[in-house]
C-alpha cells in the first residue's frame, strides 16, 4: 500500500498535460498562462507625477530661492506646503524638497522587453491588469479539462425527490462539483449511475471517449457490488494504485487510459471524498494545466491530538492565530467518514505523520483548505 507521498508521485509520473488555447483578456480569468508577457515599452513610460505639488529647478532651490512663476497648471487636487498668489508659488520655509522627490521615474518599474509574467502562472486580477499594461488583447492559457463527475450506488436519492428509510441523498456530487468549481474546474457532467455491471461498462466507456478526466465516486472497496475497479479495468482503463496509507480515503483508486484521460475513483464516504479530492485531485488539475507548483501552506497544531491507527490521519481542523500570528489549526475530528455533517465550519484538513502517535500541540504540518 502507498504512502501519500507515494501517491503523489505516481500521479504525477501518469498526468498528460491539458491542450493550450487563445482567448480574450477577459475570458483568462483563473485560467494558466502558457506563454510569458513581456513588457511593451518602459514602465512607467515617462517621468510620473506622484504626488500634488510643483516642478521646480532643484539648483535655483538649493541656491535660496523659494518663489517660482508658475508657467502652467494641471490641477490634480489641494496643494499642501505651498502657497500660490498672484501666479507665484510660494515653498514652505521648513520643506526641504530632494532631487526627484515624489516623482516615479521612467522604467523603475520594467524596461521594455523584461519579462513580467511566465507560462504556469495562475491569471487572477494583478497578472491579468499586468497583461492588459503589456498590450495584450489575447492570452494562450491551458483549455478547461472536461470532467465527468460520476456517483455510483442504488441506494442514492436525489434531493427533492422522495426517498425510503433505507436510501440516503446523493449528495457526494453536489460537494465534488463546487469544490472543483471554486478550484477553477468546472465539471462539463454529472452522472449517477446504478450498481449495475453492463450498466457501468456502457456508460463509462462513452464518458472515456468524452472526457479529459472522470471522478467517480462510491464502488472502490471490497463489497459484493463494489464493481468499479474491475469495470475500469474492462474498458481500457490501466491501474497505478488502489489503496494508499491514510484515514479517511483508504481505497482511493488512479489509472489512466491510453489516450491521457485520468481517473480517479474515490472512496463513497463523503469524508473520504472531499478529502482525497482537496488532497489528490485537484493538485493533479493543477499540475496537468501547467501551474507551477505553490508553496505548500502549513499550521500548527493547537492541542495535542492522538491517533492510534498505521496509517497518515487527514485530520479536519478550523484555523486560528496567536497573538503572533502563527496559523493554529484546531482539531475538528468527525465520528468517521461518513459524518460530513462535522464538516461544516472547518476550513480543510491538516495531514498528520504516519501513527500510532500522540501528535504534540505546535506540531508543523501540511494545511490542505476544502
Amino acid at each position: 500500500m502507498l504512502t501519500p507521498a507515494e501517491a503523489d508521485a505516481a500521479i504525477a509520473a501518469h498526468l498528460t498535460q491539458f491542450p493550450e488555447q487563445v482567448l480574450t483578456l477577459p475570458a483568462c480569468a483563473g485560467r494558466v498562462l502558457r506563454q510569458d508577457i513581456h513588457a511593451e515599452r518602459d514602465a512607467p513610460p515617462f517621468d510620473r507625477v506622484a504626488m500634488d505639488g510643483i516642478a521646480i529647478a532643484i539648483a535655483a532651490f538649493q541656491s535660496g530661492r523659494r518663489e517660482f512663476r508658475v508657467a502652467a497648471m494641471q490641477a490634480a487636487g489641494q496643494v499642501e506646503r505651498i502657497g500660490v498668489a498672484a501666479g507665484v508659488a510660494s515653498i514652505d520655509a521648513a520643506y526641504a524638497p530632494e532631487r526627484w522627490m515624489h516623482v516615479h521615474r521612467r522604467a523603475a518599474d520594467a524596461r521594455t522587453g523584461d519579462r513580467l509574467l511566465s507560462a504556469g502562472t495562475l491569471l487572477g486580477g494583478p497578472e491579468l491588469a499586468i497583461a492588459a499594461s503589456a498590450g495584450q488583447s489575447m492570452l494562450k492559457v491551458t483549455r478547461l479539462p472536461r470532467i465527468a463527475v460520476i456517483s455510483t450506488g442504488d441506494e442514492l436519492v436525489e434531493p427533492g425527490m422522495p426517498v425510503l428509510d433505507h436510501q440516503v441523498r446523493r449528495s457526494n456530487s453536489y460537494g465534488l462539483a463546487a469544490s472543483l468549481r471554486l478550484a477553477g474546474f468546472p465539471p462539463t457532467t454529472d452522472l449517477h449511475l446504478p450498481d449495475q455491471r453492463p450498466l457501468l461498462v456502457e456508460r463509462l466507456t462513452a464518458e472515456i471517449e468524452r472526457h479529459d478526466v472522470l471522478v467517480l465516486s462510491g464502488g472502490v472497496s471490497a463489497g459484493r457490488h463494489d464493481y468499479v475497479p474491475a469495470v475500469l479495468a474492462e474498458i481500457g482503463i490501466r491501474r497505478v494504485f488502489h489503496q494508499v496509507a491514510q484515514r479517511p480515503g483508504r481505497p482511493l483508486w488512479f489509472g489512466v487510459h491510453d489516450r491521457g484521460v485520468m481517473v480517479f475513483a474515490l472512496p463513497g464516504n463523503p469524508v473520504s471524498v472531499l478529502v482525497c479530492l482537496a488532497r489528490y485531485v485537484i493538485p493533479a488539475l493543477l499540475a496537468a494545466a501547467g501551474a507551477r507548483a505553490s508553496l505548500r501552506r502549513t499550521a500548527s497544531l493547537a492541542r495535542e491530538f492522538e491517533f492510534r491507527a498505521m496509517l497518515t490521519c487527514f485530520l479536519p481542523v478550523s484555523l486560528e492565530y496567536d497573538p503572533g500570528g502563527r496559523t493554529l489549526a484546531v482539531p475538528r475530528p468527525t465520528g468517521g467518514s461518513g459524518d460530513f455533517i462535522s464538516l461544516a465550519g472547518t476550513d480543510g484538513f491538516v495531514e498528520l505523520p504516519q501513527g500510532p502517535a500522540i501528535h504534540p500541540a505546535g506540531l508543523v504540518t501540511p494545511f490542505y483548505s476544502w
